[in-house]
């Protein structure tokens, strides 16, 4: 809890404040690595309506049709104050071939590197071949697997999920992931079956940093991610829009492992966007959003465009750490670095403390660089200022430049405190509004004092409650 000066109550000023901590980084300090829950089946059980059922938000793409789910997309998700990642996955099938056999593989993959896998079977359907192929598959794999028999509606489908027995799997979960039933039995039996989480040792290992590869389309973002992986683990085309699904995979990078995802590009607003476009944009976001920092890759051989701001604009109203990397450097002239110049003061002015780095995926160039830039905005991302130290710097800072006269008198700072990390967010407790323009200039003067760089910071100002008509104001302290 922070420490109050004395005389100043919160519940003095408008809106409140709550300091119950929303800080992923509070809970950090008590929890290790976060699980991982592997959602698998045959195509058009159900999987993604059952992921956007346990992350409680319609996140997941679904459509009537099987194969829209192409690779293994993770999302945050919680139970009962548990976080753990949920993996959707696209449908396994035996013997597949082209592109069913890369979306098989994926799910393979990701039960390899799950904690715990849930297999979702159609209980309307009964098991299949497929689905009991699939569990030779899972047996295989030596993890622990939870059965669920989805799209068990109503009562009668419910006692069909008793012949999934004969999978040898164990006990069937009957569930509806469309309206819910039984969905909150299931997610207490998936927490049972995690490991518990280890305490973090001061310094130790906190599992990998999760990056989100982002950008517009043919920027090179695949390359780049097939250039850390040492490996051809992303479809690589000179044509625009190759990827669809988000790509992710582990990584080591400067003797760190890294959970890296690759992207669609982005072309559009999601709500502008349609078909196969739409899912992508609306994956994408999905995986910023489940992202620690983001890496926005520019064509450095291009110029600098309206969807390339678009791009950082969705990092930052994310909150995400932000490296900007200027891809395709080996071509890049004398000539275009002038002008790219001119555009970065252009075009990128609002974005200044980003971290930027100048690669080449093609040949390799600098992309030993991307490590220690990645370190760098994360660092910033997770600073926290000590709550005296930042009320000092903030009182001469205020002093020095008071804000502007307002009604007869400048509204004044009583108190600060850091809200959270992860991005920083900082409180002012005033005795007034603060105009925009001034915190902006607080918001500069933070990060000329304290570094932030490659982190978005959010000030916000609580205002002290105006007092009624005959009612005693309070005294300024």
């Amino acid at each position: 809890m922070t420490e109050l000066p004395a005389g100043l109550d919160l519940n003095d000023f408008e809106g409140g404040f709550d300091f119950s901590s929303d800080d992923p980084a509070a809970e950090d300090d008590f929890s290790g690595p976060v699980p991982v829950v592997a959602v698998v089946g045959r195509p058009n059980v159900g999987k993604s309506t059952l992921v956007n059922r346990i992350i409680g938000r319609r996140q997941a793409v679904v459509e009537d049709k099987p194969g829209v789910t192409r690779d293994r997309v993770p999302y945050d998700a919680q139970w009962t104050g548990r976080r753990f990642t949920v993996v959707d996955t696209g449908g396994w099938e035996p013997d597949a071939r082209d592109r069913a056999a890369a979306i098989a593989a994926q799910a393979e993959i990701a039960v390899q590197t799950a904690d715990v896998v849930v297999f979702v079977v159609d209980v309307s359907v009964g098991a299949t071949d497929v689905d009991e192929a699939a569990v030779k598959m899972l047996r295989r794999s030596h993890k622990p697997v939870i059965l669920v028999a989805n799209k068990a509606d109503n009562q009668n489908l419910e006692l069909e999920a008793v012949s999934l027995w004969s999978l040898g799997l164990g006990e069937p979960h009957p569930i509806s992931a469309l309206h819910g039933r039984g969905s909150g039995d299931l997610l207490d039996d998936i927490l049972n079956a995690l490991p518990p989480t280890p305490a973090v040792t001061e310094g130790g290992p906190r599992g990998p940093r999760r990056v989100a590869l982002v950008g517009r389309p043919n920027v090179g973002k695949s390359s780049l991610l097939n250039r850390v992986a040492k490996e051809e683990r992303a479809v690589v085309d000179s044509v625009a829009g190759t990827t669809v699904d988000p790509v992710d995979s582990l990584v080591e990078m400067d003797g760190q492992v890294w959970q890296f995802v690759d992207t669609a590009g982005l072309r559009k607003r999601v709500h502008q966007a349609s078909g196969t476009e739409y899912y992508a944009a609306l994956r994408t976001a999905g995986a910023v959003e489940a992202a620690e920092v983001a890496v926005v890759l520019l064509d450095s051989g291009e110029v600098i465009s309206e969807q390339d701001q678009r791009v950082i604009t969705q990092v930052i109203e994310a909150g995400r750490a932000l490296v900007i990397a200027f891809n395709k450097w080996d071509l890049v002239d004398e000539d275009r670095r002038f002008y790219l110049d001119k555009e970065i003061d252009r075009d990128l002015k609002r974005v200044t403390w980003a971290v930027r780095v100048n690669i080449s995926a093609k040949t390799g160039r600098a992309v030993d660089k991307l490590a220690p830039a990645i370190r760098r905005a994360l660092q910033s991302w997770e600073t926290r200022i000590p709550t005296g130290h930042l009320n000092q710097w903030l009182t001469a800072l205020t002093q020095a430049t008071p804000h502007p006269v307002r009604g007869g008198r400048a509204p004044r700072v009583l108190f600060a405190t850091q809200a959270g990390v992860a991005p920083p967010r900082f409180v002012l407790f005033t005795t007034g509004p603060f105009d925009a323009g001034y915190l902006r200039f607080i918001e500069r003067k933070l990060r000329e004092e304290f570094g932030f760089v490659g982190t978005p910071i959010e000030v916000s100002v609580k205002p002290r409650k105006k007092t009624g008509p005959g009612g005693r104001g309070k005294a300024h302290g």
